[in-house]
């Protein structure tokens, strides 16, 4: 990207240069990751295509861990990106793995994950779900509902394994936040507060649950510190009052929620503010015997995967309609659903897209960015600026780490899925294969 002036310096290129220095490099004009050059990779794997750093994943972590301390201990959220060598990048740096289905807890036993360090939550387990985790060993089951508690003592007995037992908790209105709210009113999410003590007595007189703790989650995308903390501390007051009236509570998760910028408008979460009040929330722990020896828990997923990867896509034609540009490729919605504003998000704002393969032309033209599809939905670019496009040219949409191909409609029209390629330092891995004409859909390893 042509270097401007901080004055002519458009607020949506701010936050790409940000994101370019940060996480990828550039090499002769053009995108790299981690030293292998976007042009060649797509020479190599085709297009569309995912590239994700192992790098900037483990470096997202360390970010995290520096921030927050040890006492928190990592569980990535496996619903934001469940390729399984993803999860491994994770697993092999100590990181527990939170799982929202049995489809989940496959892959990450694939990935190496010990049953012990993986989390199961979700509103919506089904008996064979439960059966299946059960039986194949888990850390800790999540418990949304009255009727899942008395389901899952039944599949317990029924297996004669004791298993470890959270309630997650729909929380008092003041502690919500984030663009997604998960809890402070009526949700599928979690028990109400007001049945909490229902829920520990069910458990209580159950013979193979063992209540262990507490699951506060009430948003995500959070970019405000202030809120995090609040539903932290939340947390904390919350498993304090059970266990001085005689409740065990021996860990809290906390949840995850922990935003990224994609909009131009966004600003980055305030990390120091973090560390300030995550340090200051453990120095309270420790001061009173209540809360001593209770273990916390975080799960973010898209704060470690989201920067980690990009979505690649080949300009196919550029097409002038009553004035305006449109750049048409052979990527789009099916592939990445969520930079084009169709996966919850109430406005539609573009995510952060450049023209990869010619970084250093001037950013002067705008013009719409859409996909293949036979739909108007297939937008992902609004009102981008990028250099006058070629065909052949590749654009790149980047913070498409988390959220991108498993939450797409991959089978709409038969496209063929885009490959998943894994950059470990020297090391480019074929992590998901390329869908074809015959076989559009490639199944998850």
């Amino acid at each position: 990207m042509q270097a401007q002036t901080r004055e002519e310096t458009h607020p949506v290129q701010s936050l790409i240069l940000s994101l370019l220095a940060n996480h990828w490099g550039v090499e002769n004009g053009a995108l790299s990751v981690d030293g292998h050059p976007l042009p060649d990779l797509i020479a190599r794997f085709g297009s569309p295509l995912y590239v994700y750093s192992a790098k900037t994943m483990r470096g997202q972590l360390k970010l995290l861990r520096n921030h927050v301390g040890r006492d928190f201990d990592v569980f990535f959220s496996v619903k934001a990106n469940p390729n399984p060598a993803v999860l491994k990048v994770f697993c092999n740096e100590g990181a527990g793995l939170e799982i929202a289905s049995a489809g989940e807890y496959v892959r990450a036993v694939r990935a190496g994950a010990p049953a012990d360090r993986i989390l199961f939550a979700g509103p919506g387990k089904t008996d064979e779900e439960l059966s299946y985790v059960v039986d194949g060993g888990i850390g800790e089951i999540h418990v949304e509902s009255l009727d899942e508690i008395e389901r899952l003592s039944r599949i317990c007995d029924q297996a004669k394994k004791t298993v470890s037992v959270a309630v997650r908790v729909n929380p008092d209105a003041s502690v919500q936040g984030g663009a997604m709210r998960m809890g402070g009113g009526a949700t599928a999410f979690g028990l109400d507060e007001s049945l909490l003590g229902a829920a520990i007595e069910q458990i209580s007189i159950a013979s193979h649950l063992s209540l262990r703790g507490l699951h506060i989650f009430s948003g995500t995308q959070i970019l405000k510190a202030e809120t995090l903390l609040a539903q932290w501390n939340y947390g904390v007051s919350l498993a304090r009052r059970l266990i001085k009236s005689g409740v065990r509570i021996e860990t809290v998760d906390l949840g995850g929620g922990l935003g990224i910028p994609y909009f131009h408008n966004d600003k980055p979460l305030d990390l120091e503010v973090v560390a300030s009040g995550a340090r200051l929330l453990r120095e309270e722990m420790r001061a009173d015997r209540h809360l001593r020896s209770v273990k916390l828990m975080i799960e973010p997923g898209r704060f470690l995967a989201g920067p980690s990867g990009l979505y690649a896509t080949r300009v196919t034609t550029v097409k002038t309609s009553r004035g305006e540009c449109f750049t048409v490729t052979d990527g789009g919605m099916h592939h990445h659903l969520a930079a084009t504003g169709n996966l919850g998000q109430v406005i539609k704002k573009d995510y952060p897209v450049i023209l990869a393969n010619r970084l250093n032309d001037a950013y002067d033209t705008a013009q719409k960015v859409v996909g293949p599809l036979c739909t108007p939905l297939d937008t992902y670019g609004r009102k981008t600026i990028l250099p006058s496009p070629r065909p052949g040219d590749t654009v790149a949409i980047l913070q498409s780490g988390a959220y991108g191909l498993s939450s797409s409609p991959v089978g709409f029209l038969n496209q063929p899925m885009p490959a998943e390629v894994l950059v470990d330092g020297q090391d480019v891995t074929l992590i998901r294969p390329r869908g074809t004409f015959e076989q559009p859909v490639t199944p998850m390893p």
